[in-house]
Order: C-alpha cells, then sequence, then structure tokens
C-alpha cells in the first residue's frame, strides 16, 4: 500500500496509566488519536482495519504494558452460521422492529441507557453520566455514524444500538438494553441484527470492539463463529480448539501508512 503523507500529519498520543476496567489489578494505557479533518472517514476506515476503536471523535486502540489481553474481533458476515443457541434468541425477538434513525439523543434512550448502566455496569465510569454526557458520546462523530432502535410490538423501546458506517463494514460502537429482559438475551439479539444487517449491505466485516477471553463481560464475542482476529497485525480465523487461541496476544498494531512520532503523554480520561 502506498500512502502520500497529509500536509498536517496525523498525530497519536499515549495515555497515563489507569487501572483496566476489565481485568483486576491491571493497568491499562491506550494510543489515541483525533479523527478529524476533511480526512476523517477514510482514516477511520483505516485505523478501524487495524484495530482501532472509535469513541466520540477519538479513536484508541490498547497498548498496555505487560497485557495484551485485548484482541481485535470481527464477523466475516457471508460464512456466519448461527449456533442453535443463537437461532433461539432470534425466535424469542421474533417481535421487535429494529429501526435505523440518525445519532440523535433522546430522552426516551437515555431511560434506557440509565437503567441498563444502574443494573449491569454500576460502579463503572458509565453509570453515572449525564444526559449531556450521553448526548455527547452519541452525537459527538465526525465519521458516517446511525443508531438501530429496537421496539416491541407495543413500540416499547427495549434495546439501542450506535453503529459506525465502515467502507467494509459496520462497527458495533455500543449496545444498551432493557435490564429487565434477561430472558430475552438483547444483547446477543442485537449483535446477531448487525450481522445480519451488514450482509444485507454486501458488506463483509461486523466489528465487534475487543475480545477478551479472562473478562466474562467480553468472552462473549467469541460465541459468533466463525470469527476473525487480529494478530501481529493480521487478521485470521479464530480457532478456539488451538491450545494458544485464547492466550494473549498482540492487539495494537500500527500499520505502516499510519506514521507517528513518539508524543507526551496525556491523562487517559
Amino acid at each position: 500500500m502506498t500512502y502520500t503523507s497529509p500536509r498536517h500529519p496525523q498525530l497519536f498520543y499515549t495515555t497515563a496509566p489507569m487501572p483496566c476496567p476489565y481485568l483486576p489489578g491491571r493497568m491499562e494505557r491506550k494510543v489515541v488519536t483525533e479523527i478529524g479533518g476533511p480526512e476523517a472517514v477514510p482514516f477511520h476506515n483505516r485505523l478501524s482495519r487495524a484495530g482501532f476503536r472509535r469513541s466520540h471523535t477519538i479513536a484508541y486502540a490498547p497498548v498496555c504494558a505487560n497485557c495484551t489481553a485485548c484482541t481485535p474481533i470481527r464477523v466475516p458476515v457471508a460464512r456466519f452460521a448461527p449456533s442453535r443457541t443463537q437461532r433461539r434468541v432470534f425466535g424469542r425477538n421474533n417481535g421487535l422492529r429494529g429501526t435505523r434513525v440518525p445519532p440523535h439523543a433522546t430522552p426516551e434512550q437515555f431511560n434506557l441507557f440509565s437503567a441498563y448502566q444502574a443494573t449491569r455496569h454500576d460502579g463503572g465510569d458509565m453509570a453515572s453520566m449525564t444526559f449531556p454526557d450521553y448526548r455527547a458520546m452519541i452525537e459527538d462523530t465526525t465519521v458516517e455514524t446511525f443508531m438501530i432502535e429496537f421496539r416491541d410490538a407495543a413500540g416499547r423501546l427495549v434495546c439501542v444500538a450506535l453503529v459506525d458506517q465502515l467502507d467494509d463494514g459496520l462497527s458495533a460502537v455500543y449496545d444498551f438494553f432493557d435490564p429487565d429482559l434477561p430472558s430475552r438475551s438483547l444483547g446477543t439479539f442485537a449483535v446477531l441484527h448487525l450481522i445480519e444487517y451488514t450482509r444485507t449491505l454486501g458488506l463483509p466485516y461486523l466489528y465487534l470492539g475487543y475480545w477478551i477471553s479472562e473478562s466474562h463481560k467480553m468472552a462473549y464475542k467469541a460465541r459468533f463463529r466463525p470469527a476473525q482476529i487480529m494478530t501481529r497485525g493480521v487478521w485470521h480465523d479464530l480457532d478456539l480448539s488451538q491450545p494458544d487461541a485464547t492466550q494473549p496476544q498482540d492487539s495494537a498494531f500500527l500499520p505502516d501508512d499510519l506514521f507517528h512520532p513518539p508524543q507526551p503523554d496525556i491523562d487517559g480520561k
């Protein structure tokens, strides 16, 4: 790949070490960069293929000392085959309707988001988010972003997915759902819906962020098979039958066309 450097080189920074929210006793550190300007969309596409994730107008990837547990993962949707359990989840949610809507925060969404955080992530950073915080999470974007609202037959909002459009697929940025409906497995259903939606768009991949085999909150992503993970900068099929398939691998990879000179630390918030 040939890359012509922009007039203003893209800068990457590292955050200060902070406690890891997924693996107790470990510290996390990220490399971050701003997504902006006229090249925001193609830059975001390249970063996503390199294992980065977006939050607001920032892209980030883990660069933790002595830990490489976070592994980028995606689903090649044309080859995806739902398991028996996943087919049952589809059946239980057959009456839900998913509607694509612009990334505009609403009080209805925020009420559902707050209930989800209070039940599933009480004590986490996001549990204390105000409506302006939530609105920033949804609306602060420099790339093509949309939401899917899932409603039951009565029109009640039960699940929301925040999604980025990429040139080679969709990126599931965040989802939340009614915590009082555990039997519906709405988180799994949202991913299944996005896999099918990606396929109908004629795009090859659904990016699911980071798979962490040691974290019960993040290990579920490997259930969508076949899956591909990135190790040492290369995407390949995840084979859980291999002895080292669940071992930490190099997850933060900066491709050659993303030149970044060393930069001072910034606070990771």
